[in-house]
């Protein structure tokens, strides 16, 4: 489990084909030292197991799963990425609840300089928009952001200068593919009210009296 707090922007040492999948060796810019073989570090955030320790890199495996679902199949030697060590209970959530499980990519579609901050519009699959909501949190190459809006099939973000300056989307430009995490609530919750949404009728607000109506409130 992660919060979306980005620890470090790391580099790809090395990344070859292995058995089906891929082994890939990250240069790591924070210390190494109380991490273990087999620990979970996010990666872009993807949720990938440590292999092989060296003083200040680490190696791990891309299932083809992994490969399908995520934008390693893009990446090449020298690419950055986002590193976050694993939570440990405890620790503040200064973010929101990440599991490292991407849903699937989306694409950069604009990128606009407003001074300090950027407002960044980003493309998602139409299977996962409607998890989304206006103020709601969603894990961007595993960045903890929040939705600004949202319509069908994109939605936009506002970068603060401290997450512009830390994390990779320093170097993103138009068209650029990105790993996208939905809200694990925002899915459970969607999951639950499935089954009285009837799929031939008028979409409904969410409101109290349908929650009461289905025994939700």
């Amino acid at each position: 489990m992660f919060t979306g707090l980005i620890e470090g922007i790391g580099r790809i040492k090395r990344l070859f084909p292995d058995t089906q999948g891929y082994l890939i060796e990250i240069f790591c810019p924070f210390s190494l030292e109380d991490v273990h073989v087999g620990d979970s570090i996010a990666v872009d955030g993807a949720c990938l197991t440590v292999e092989e320790l060296g003083k200040n890199s680490f190696k791990a495996r891309l299932s083809p799963e992994t490969l399908s679902r995520t934008t390693f199949k893009y990446k090449k030697t020298g690419d950055p990425v986002n590193l976050e060590r694993a939570l440990r209970l405890g620790d503040r959530l200064g973010g929101h609840l990440v599991s490292g499980h991407i849903d699937g990519t989306g694409k950069i579609l604009e990128i606009e300089n407003l001074g300090n901050f950027f407002r960044i519009k980003i493309e998602l699959p139409a299977e996962l928009s409607h998890y989304l909501v206006e103020k709601g949190s969603i894990a961007v190459d595993g960045i903890s952001l929040t939705i600004n809006s949202c319509k069908e099939n994109f939605f936009e973000l506002m970068i603060i200068p401290h997450t512009f300056k830390m994390t990779t989307l320093q170097y993103k430009k138009i068209g650029d593919p990105v790993n996208i995490e939905i809200d694990m609530i925002a899915k459970m919750v969607h999951k639950w009210l499935s089954p009285y949404l009837k799929k031939n009728e008028p979409k409904k607000e969410l409101s109290l009296e349908f929650l009461q109506k289905y025994g939700f409130a």
